[in-house]
């Protein structure tokens, strides 16, 4: 049964990729936006000015996603087809991979139309940065910026936490996700009560983020990118970035595409100054493509993964199980053996 289960989840995972794929994000009724009003909410009751308040909403919002994932896990741990159908559900639920890759080519070919105001009017799908003033350099490097960082959150994270913890690590990570794109930046409202919630997100993504960028590395060829320039690149300038993951992702991505990311990024209110990482030309609309489409390579690459997984934990815990029951047999037989011996 054990691994009649691990199994199931490799397949829910699998499946609930594949309807990200084909269908994308639900037009209606998308149960994250549903979460997020909830999270809203439940905000608007706790708030105050500090961390203390900031990690029990955190606690609140993430904890009751992930308890329901437990409960569904219990409920159908004897039911191997029912489990499959839960994890491709919260897959599909959770992953954004198509949406993400969608926006890059639309964003691309609006700025080889010269369109600025039809591109400007589209980063808001992708980041939070004021589009206003960005001309087309400025607006291919915030989306290609975007598509590298939201590969690891969108879609290789997701699939890391479900891997690793089924239908409460897909619930899980996407609340604690969403949390910090709600009140994770630095804003004055955000800038303690929102630190509980960033910092939940650094440590979900640590992993995720670093096999992002190792993947990104690995497919470079496949929109003729070098992957040892792209390692060196990812080597020297990943730990620039002021973010622990960002930089990650967004270097291999740098190197994939031999192109310069980073500079002066300005958000409503305020702006940074970002690291440059990478050597490159600044991008252009040429480039939204190839980064989409290692955007996919690098979702499948980590859909292997996740998916080998659940299947080889399962023979370990099973061949570690069956090795304990023949000690303990073994153990008995002879303890058996010495008792008559003695008589």
């Amino acid at each position: 049964m054990r691994q009649a289960i691990a199994t199931a989840n490799a397949a829910g995972l699998v499946a609930g990729y594949a309807l990200d794929s084909l269908l994308g994000d639900p037009r209606r009724g998308h149960p994250v936006a549903g979460f997020g009003r909830a999270a809203g909410a439940l905000e608007q009751r706790l708030y105050r000015p500090d961390r203390a308040a900031g990690a029990a909403f955190t606690a609140l919002a993430v904890g009751a996603p992930v308890l329901l994932g437990v409960a569904a896990t219990l409920a159908t741990r004897r039911h191997p087809v029912a489990r499959a159908a839960l994890v491709a559900a919260g897959t599909w639920t959770v992953l954004g991979g198509r949406t993400l890759r969608q926006e890059s080519r639309v964003m691309g070919r609006a700025l080889r139309r010269g369109d600025l105001p039809a591109a400007r009017r589209r980063l808001g799908h992708l980041c939070g940065r004021d589009p206003s003033t960005l001309d087309e350099s400025e607006l291919a490097r915030a989306t290609v910026e975007s598509v590298a960082e939201n590969t690891s959150d969108a879609v290789v994270a997701p699939l890391v936490w479900g891997a690793v913890a089924g239908l409460p690590g897909l619930l899980g990570y996407r609340a604690a996700n969403t949390l910090d794109a709600m009140v994770g930046h630095r804003s004055p409202r955000y800038a303690r009560f929102g630190t509980p919630a960033a910092r939940l997100d650094d440590l979900l993504n640590l992993v995720p983020a670093r096999l992002t960028g190792l993947l990104t590395i690995a497919v470079a060829p496949t929109v003729h990118g070098d992957p040892g320039r792209a390692w060196q690149v990812w080597r020297r300038d990943r730990n620039d970035h002021p973010s622990p993951n960002a930089g990650q992702c967004e270097a291999a991505m740098a190197g994939a595409l031999g192109v310069r990311l980073g500079g002066r990024n300005v958000y409503f209110g305020r702006s940074e100054v970002r690291p440059y990482l990478g050597d490159g030309p600044r991008p252009e609309a040429r480039h939204l493509k190839r980064a989409a489409r290692i955007s996919g390579a690098v979702g499948l690459a980590a859909l292997g993964i996740a998916a080998a997984y659940p299947l080889a934990a399962g023979r370990l815990v099973g061949a570690v199980g069956r090795s304990a029951l023949h000690a303990v047999r073994g153990g008995v037989g002879r303890a058996g053996a010495t008792r008559e011996s003695g008589r």
